[in-house]
Formats: C-alpha cells, sequence, structure tokens
C-alpha cells in the first residue's frame, strides 16, 4: 500500500484529504505541526509528501528543503498543496524541491491522479 505523508496546519484540510485518500486505497499519516514533520516522516518513511505552503516554522518552502536534505527522501515525491497561487510561490517550491504544485480549491480527481503518476499505481 502506498504511503501518503500531509502536512498542513489546517486539521480540516488534513482530515479532508486523509478521508479522501483512505477512500481511494492509500495509507495517509497526517501531522499538523511542521516542526514535528521530519521526524515522523523518519518512523513512517512514506512514498510520497503532501505539503502546505503556510504554516508556522517551518513554513512548507523550509520544509521541503529539509527533506529535500535528508538522503532518505532525496527522491521521494513532493506534491505542494496550496492556496497560494502566484508565480512566485510555484519558482521557489520547485527550487526547494518539489514535484508538483497544485492550488486549492482543488479537484479531487486531479490530486489522485498526480498522486497515482508519482507512485505508479
Amino acid at each position: 500500500m502506498i504511503k501518503i505523508m500531509i502536512v498542513d496546519d489546517d486539521v480540516q484540510v488534513t482530515t479532508l484529504l486523509g478521508k479522501l485518500l483512505r477512500m481511494e486505497g492509500f495509507e495517509i499519516t497526517t501531522e499538523n505541526d511542521s516542526s514535528k514533520a521530519h521526524g515522523v516522516a523518519l518512523a513512517v518513511k512514506p512514498d510520497l509528501f503532501l505539503l502546505d505552503l503556510m504554516m508556522p516554522e517551518p513554513d512548507g518552502f523550509k520544509l521541503c528543503r529539509i527533506l529535500r536534505a535528508d538522503p532518505h527522501f532525496l527522491f521521494t515525491p513532493i506534491i505542494i498543496v496550496t492556496a497560494l497561487d502566484d508565480n512566485d510561490s510555484r519558482v521557489v517550491a520547485f527550487g526547494a524541491g518539489a514535484n508538483d504544485y497544485i492550488t486549492k480549491p482543488f479537484h479531487a480527481a486531479d490530486l489522485v491522479d498526480r498522486i497515482r503518476k508519482f507512485t505508479n499505481n
């Protein structure tokens, strides 16, 4: 089973995404405190990350860099899921190591398709 870790400081978002992706057959771990996300990721070893950008320290950009600096997650796909719809945020996110970028609100099917693309599932 594909393991996905969702990191977003909004509990409603992680709950909703978790339910949606569990229904699609994924194993889900959620973390609402971005400062704990790296440690949880080391324990869980997810196959893919969904990261929000607008979180308390570390924000999603910094967390993406932290994950990419860890050899365990060098090649783990990271999809940014955020309300930030400006080009600068996209450029910075991809520069931090993100593989994809999707803005809220989004179509659930689009997110699932993107996840399947990166997990070959």
